[in-house]
């Protein structure tokens, strides 16, 4: 039969406040309601006495150790056993009741940021091993061309090339747009409306043709490209391949730089052609500059180095593009919230290294002539 905790009010050996005694087992299975019954008790009691406790579990203790401390009574009549249990939850108490102090705030933040410097250093020895790798990769095609995966190429060519059309198309249209109306009504204080075309024309061309253009394909290809490969890792495609003696870096990597490379020059030359278009299509209706006025006069005004600075730039930035895209892409593991991680962080790495590498290209052709 099972035998129920119970609890009885006794007096204490000086004959003043009573003592609490606690009998039966205080085990999980047989406490029953004797929490809620104790905390109906006014709690002014001498002490609490065990010593009618005939076998007690960790739950049992814990009761009776939880009440103790909230009325402030000792505990007589322990067993060995319930003293090896006292002394456990008071360990337990004592350790949640004084968490370590935290560091100081300065310390705390030089060790943020050491983790911060640590984790940017262990990052960019990795993109310089993948760099590594993709160089050798084009090595091997050089060497064996049929190893090109022509096909794939063509495919990733389309997908950067062809299907961005026109959404860098009317980005880079209405960006024209803005810089002439922008442009003619600060020169206009000067007299010099005449001159938006030189504006708009060599800024597009040598600047925010190419700038504007990587960006667009770094949040519509490069993410892509993350994840894409991101999920090929989680499906374990991507070790599929090494099983069966495919190189990943040839077959998903290559031809996804190699298509970018081919047609961010192209797509960039496309692009400040139309902000061209659209500066000369708001000039036509702000300022009273024909349309074909503004063409020609345009071809007049931007020397061709602004052209090759353009595409000089264009291939360079297509491959940190496709190479953020799809460095952080293999590195995607453990779930498919790492696949949205690492998507973000592409887009986010290609864009702000596109814009560091611009300004760097801009001192660098002013300092060699090119202005």
């Amino acid at each position: 039969m099972r035998e129920w905790a119970e609890f009885t009010l006794s007096e204490s050996d000086d004959g003043g406040v009573p003592r609490l005694a606690l009998k039966g087992h205080l085990r999980v299975y047989s406490l029953g309601d004797l929490d809620v019954r104790l905390a109906a008790l006014d709690g002014n009691f001498a002490c609490i006495d065990i010593s009618g406790v005939t076998d007690i579990d960790t739950t049992g203790a814990w009761l009776v150790a939880h009440y103790a401390r909230e009325h402030g009574l000792s505990i007589v009549g322990q067993s060995e056993q319930a003293h090896r249990l006292f002394g456990a939850i008071g360990d337990m108490a004592a350790h949640e009741a004084e968490p370590e102090p935290a560091p100081p705030l300065l310390l705390r933040t030089l060790a943020e940021f050491g983790d911060l410097v640590t984790g940017w250093g262990r990052g960019f020895l990795k993109s310089v091993a993948f760099l590594g790798e993709l160089v050798v990769g084009f090595g091997t095609i050089a060497r064996h061309p049929s190893r090109l995966r022509g096909t794939a190429l063509v495919h990733h060519m389309q997908y950067v090339g062809v299907n961005s059309l026109w959404i860098i198309g009317l980005m880079s249209f209405l960006i024209g747009i803005v810089i002439a109306q922008q442009g003619a009504v600060q020169l206009q204080q000067f007299g010099a409306e005449i001159y938006t075309i030189n504006l708009t024309g060599r800024l597009a061309m040598r600047e925010l043709g190419i700038l504007m253009t990587s960006i667009m394909v770094a949040g519509r290809s490069g993410s892509a490209f993350a994840a894409q490969i991101g999920t090929m890792k989680l499906t374990e495609e991507v070790d599929a391949m090494r099983t069966i003696g495919v190189s990943p870096m040839e077959a998903l990597v290559v031809p996804r730089v190699l298509a970018s490379m081919v047609m961010m020059p192209l797509l960039g030359f496309y692009s400040a052609v139309l902000a061209i278009i659209g500066g000369a299509f708001i000039s036509t209706i702000a300022l009273d500059i024909p349309f074909w006025t503004f063409l020609q006069r345009t071809q007049e005004v931007v020397p061709l180095t602004d052209v090759w600075v353009g595409l000089v730039k264009a291939p360079v930035f297509a491959l940190i593009v496709a190479l953020a895209g799809c460095y952080q892409g293999m590195q995607v593991s453990g779930s498919a919230e790492e696949v949205g991680k690492r998507t973000t962080q592409a887009v986010v790495t290609a864009i702000f290294t596109v814009i560091v590498l611009d300004a760097f290209f801009a001192i660098f052709f002013t300092e060699i002539g090119w202005k």
